[in-house]
């Protein structure tokens, strides 16, 4: 007899019938939204930036109390001699605009306001324009959008044309006009509350057509789909293919304009209060520490860098964070 050319042991063979007969480890599959999560994670750039849009809101929600802490109420007076003269006459102390430890930022050089507390409260009027202004935009950009693109013909044509139309209107203007024969009260605000709705609702309403646009022409490309044309085949509405076929797979491409939308109204919030159509004095913003800082800048610089730097970190952080998200939710990117 010829010997056997492998010598297999018991022991050999009771491990490869162990091995057999384990169950097989289930590959676990993962969702749109993960893969996005895990690509956002490694941009670096982009994590930088949501880091300080998150300290940010937590800022404008906390303000009070982070006043309360290290500053003094926004619009309390401080006569002393690190104040100047209202219209230039007399001399900051030093070099530093009244910095101290009391006075984080310094004070306003014409009436001795704590700038750390404005800066801090002028987050709060910042982010809340910019926010409901873009959230307003997007309702209505995405209704008009998607209806638009999957109707076609004479509503296409309709919500086309009118979109054209509000991109040509002249956006500043039009609220510096508002602004001059808006009432003190309206819709149950006053003061600074009815400024902050108008902004809101002009700004969102003359932003709607940027996103109205965008997702007209993904919704002309979506409505060609298989799944679309397999449920209109199984008796669909159209109420079930706008918003349960159509609807989700918009979702990407309308967070990333929102994330870039943000910082825009930002800026306009900010141009707004710069002319002296924003929220009404003393109420702190930006644009108006700006616009006060512009008088004064030869006798206290300093009181023009501190709300400039502020909307500059705040734009940049939102629009690191914008890219991030458009490369995270690219689905032609690398996973």
């Amino acid at each position: 007899m010829t010997a056997p050319l492998h010598d297999t042991s018991a022991a050999e063979t009771a491990a490869v019938d162990v091995a057999a007969n384990a169950p097989a480890k289930e590959i676990a599959g993962r969702s749109p939204a993960q893969i996005a999560w895990v690509r956002l994670k490694r941009d670096k750039l982009a994590f930088v930036g949501g880091s300080i849009v998150l300290f940010l809101i937590l800022v404008a929600i906390f303000a009070p109390l982070i006043v309360s802490w290290f500053g003094h109420p926004p619009n309390e007076f401080h006569d002393g001699p690190e104040t100047i003269d209202a219209y230039g006459g007399g001399q900051p102390v030093g070099d530093w605009g009244g910095i101290s430890k009391d006075f984080l930022f310094g004070v306003e050089p014409t009436n001795g306001r704590d700038t750390f507390s404005r800066v801090v409260y002028g987050t709060r009027i910042s982010l809340i324009v910019a926010f409901l202004s873009a959230i307003f935009a997007v309702l209505l950009g995405t209704v008009f959008g998607i209806i638009a693109g999957y109707f076609g013909g004479v509503v296409d044509a309709i919500i086309s044309r009118t979109m054209d139309l509000l991109l040509a209107f002249p956006q500043l203007l039009f609220i510096l006009a508002l602004v001059s024969v808006v009432p003190s009260e309206l819709w149950g605000l006053s003061g600074s509350g009815v400024r902050m709705g108008v902004l809101i609702v002009v700004i969102g309403f003359f932003g709607w057509p940027y996103v109205g646009r965008i997702v007209r022409g993904q919704t002309l490309s979506l409505r060609e789909r298989e799944y679309v044309e397999a449920a209109q085949s199984l008796g669909a509405g159209r109420r079930y293919i706008l918003f349960r076929e159509l609807l989700p797979n918009l979702v990407a491409p309308i967070t990333v304009y929102m994330t870039l939308m943000i910082p825009t109204n930002i800026l306009t919030e900010a141009a707004l209060s710069f002319l002296g159509a924003g929220v009404k004095p003393p109420t702190a913003s930006w644009g108006q520490m700006l616009s006060t800082a512009v008088r004064t800048y030869e006798i206290a610089p300093l009181f023009l860098i501190f709300p400039g730097l502020a909307i500059f970190v705040t734009v940049l952080a939102f629009n690191l964070l914008g890219d991030g998200v458009r490369d995270a939710l690219d689905p032609k990117g690398n996973r």
